[in-house]
């Protein structure tokens, strides 16, 4: 770091810095350094971001000594560019929010230009890149992620195809993938369409349903639906043994993170895919982010501040990463669904005023601020108990509540104290 005073002020500088603009097939860069008489020496330059190109660009940067380079987090194009240079150079990957364009600023060159002046005089900060292992592992969970949602889409698409054959399969089974759902499916695939020889692969306790099996197994199941179930069966097997695979390499890549999968785990709601997602997200060492507010406004879930005239209005959640935001719902979900915890009864007291998304929503916050804590203290979560908030609330607000709950269930209120008892 170095400094230039003017006017008697003081001003810190990074010496030697470059701002780079990434784009899909060549990165400008603009390095600035010193130069002669306190004047502050830039130099711009093209490159491609092929690997001998980029390969290039670190030596260039080296060539002048630059210890930190930022870029636009925009697109995925600057991933190549971070990755390979942050072995030897400090990279800062910079929210495009706070790169706002200026008048006169349209070119690349000046893009790039303007982001080396942002870092020199140390005017924005650096999102959070996670460190390699936490990448790879990131990689993988979202990639599983996308292959459960297209499995259920593909379940989804083929109730359709039974649906549209007249096959009602699912109003009776619960599960119409289960050991006796996929007996009927794989029987109707291969040409049987007898309702009650149909209705004989039932198992367990689905049959005790055989009546009403027949009668949903009576359709107009064609050669046409056979041909696209058989075609829709043969990809979910091909993608439950995709997230199979992806589950086992995920379980290896989580190993030296597995004490904190398990604190992770204590948590009403959080099962083990959904602690897995929160490590590959937001990481292991809490130490980057300054505050649980911070880790929360980051990940975008947490309201916007949305005030005029002294007057809040409502603010939506700023964007984040929406692996991690799917993970935390689902969480809350199943934290909501928990018996005497304090997070369903953070729930139920949100939902009662505000609805089911925003208690939620407000649930999941929760979650990633426990999560946060926990991490950063490593130790297991200790729940507040269902009554939490009752034993916060004075009796007298917690009685003006609830009269006001009856009365708007449309009964009249009048409180009589209990005699003493000796």
């Amino acid at each position: 770091m170095g400094s230039s005073s003017k006017g008697g002020a003081v001003e810190k500088i990074v010496e030697r810095c470059a701002g780079l603009d990434v784009h899909k097939d060549t990165v400008v860069a603009c390095v600035r350094v010193p130069g002669g008489d306190e004047e502050r020496h830039q130099e711009i330059q093209t490159f491609a971001t092929t690997t001998r190109g980029l390969l290039a660009l670190r030596d260039w940067l080296g060539s002048f000594g630059v210890t930190r380079v930022g870029m636009e987090s925009t697109g995925v194009y600057w991933r190549a560019a971070f990755y390979l240079l942050e072995d030897d150079i400090e990279c800062w990957l910079l929210n495009a929010q706070h790169l706002k364009n200026v008048p006169g600023r349209k070119t690349d060159v000046k893009d790039s230009a303007w982001i080396a002046q942002l870092m020199e005089h140390g005017l924005v900060r650096p999102s959070f890149v996670p460190p390699r292992p936490i990448r790879q592992l990131r990689d993988l969970t979202r990639y599983r992620k996308a292959q459960i949602q297209e499995r259920t889409r593909e379940v989804q698409r083929l109730d359709k195809v039974l649906q549209d054959a007249g096959v009602k399969l699912s109003s009776v089974a619960s599960r119409v993938l289960g050991v006796s759902g996929r007996s009927m499916l794989n029987a109707l695939v291969a040409g049987t369409h007898d309702p009650e020889v149909l209705a004989g692969l039932a198992k367990g306790r689905l049959r005790k349903k055989l009546p009403e099996l027949k009668d949903a197994l009576e359709g107009r199941f064609s050669a046409h639906h056979a041909l696209i179930v058989g075609q829709i069966l043969a990809h979910i097997d091909f993608l439950d043994e995709a997230i199979a695979t992806l589950s086992t390499e995920v379980e290896a890549l989580i190993a030296p993170f597995s004490k904190e999968a398990e604190l992770l785990r204590t948590i009403p709601g959080v099962d083990t895919f959904n602690a897995q997602v929160l490590i590959a997200e937001i990481g292991v060492d809490m130490a980057r982010f300054p505050s649980a507010g911070h880790l929360a406004s980051w990940a975008g879930m947490c309201p916007g501040n949305n005030e005029s005239a002294g007057k809040h209005y409502s603010g939506k959640t700023r964007k984040g990463s929406k692996w991690l935001r799917v993970g935390l719902v689902e969480s809350a979900s199943a934290a909501a669904r928990s018996r005497g915890t304090y997070l369903s009864s953070h729930y139920h007291r949100i939902k009662g005023r505000r609805g089911h998304r925003k208690a939620i929503i407000a649930v999941a916050h929760s979650i990633l601020v426990i999560a946060y804590h926990m991490l950063q203290r490593q130790e297991t979560y200790q729940d507040l108990g269902e009554f939490y908030f009752l034993d916060r609330e004075s009796s007298a607000r917690y009685e003006r509540r609830l009269i006001v709950q009856l009365e708007r269930l449309g009964h009249k209120v009048t409180l009589e104290p209990l005699a003493k008892t000796a």
